[in-house]
């Protein structure tokens, strides 16, 4: 088991299926995270606002105050903890709203707890990659696009970004890696550090993300470009 991690992260469990909670809860304090319950939406934002919190897990159809509202008011106080939706719900457009509100990953319920825990600790192990810099600056510019990974912060023109960890990660891979083809199987290697048979349509969405934020017409991206049957080109000069 590794420990480097996982004897000082705090995991917030936001579910309100008392069983699933408790067998949750079981299961990550055996991987030896500290786990805190929280029940319905109000008293998830409650318990993260009194203690630090290193990642959240988080139901959608919760009491008082629905998961993707948490998701949002999270990230209001903190645009780099992780997030990880755990729900019943599988519509694509909840999917999508999941991960325009600032969830990291997205996975479905049932699901296979070695996964699950696999994620967790990808996720934890991301945490801290905001603090490393690509190249030797801690701002990079491309266009008229500015991404400070400092402060987790972009902007785009006039428009204010807040990146999350792992938005800023699939970026800073792309630009340490710029004018070469990296395949999903690749990004989801090395950065979502999970195996490519999983979830291969989450680089897409991130990808489309990443469009929406930086790209002057984001139908015609000219900086993440889709390079058909191979995956995907970070071209930082602007090309037609």
């Amino acid at each position: 088991m590794e420990t480097d991690n996982n004897s000082t992260s705090t995991i917030l469990l936001v579910e309100d299926e008392e069983t699933l909670a408790i067998g949750l809860e079981y299961n990550l304090s055996e991987e030896g995270y500290r786990v805190i319950r929280a029940a319905d939406g109000v008293e998830a934002v409650e318990r993260f606002d009194a203690q630090t919190i290193d990642l959240v897990i988080l139901d959608i159809m919760l009491p008082h105050l629905d998961g993707f509202a948490v998701a949002e008011r999270i990230r209001e106080r903190s645009p780099q903890v992780p997030i990880l939706i755990l729900t019943a719900r599988t519509s694509s457009a909840d999917r999508i709203q999941g991960l325009e509100v600032g969830a990291d990953d997205y996975l479905n319920k049932p699901f296979h707890l070695k996964e699950l825990l696999l994620r967790v600790r990808g996720m934890l192990k991301r945490k801290k990659w905001y603090r490393k810099v690509p190249g030797s600056a801690d701002v990079y510019r491309f266009g008229e696009n500015e991404i400070d990974f400092s402060t987790l912060t972009g902007t785009a023109g006039r428009q204010i970004i807040r990146l999350t960890p792992l938005e800023a990660m699939l970026l800073g891979y792309l630009i340490d890696n710029a004018e070469r083809v990296v395949s999903r199987k690749e990004l989801l290697e090395n950065v979502w550090q999970t195996t490519p048979v999983i979830e291969t349509r989450t680089v897409d969405n991130f990808i489309v993300r990443l469009r929406k934020y930086f790209e002057p017409d984001p139908a015609h991206p000219i900086y993440f470009r889709n390079i058909r049957g191979a995956g995907y080109l970070f071209s930082p000069s602007e090309k037609s």
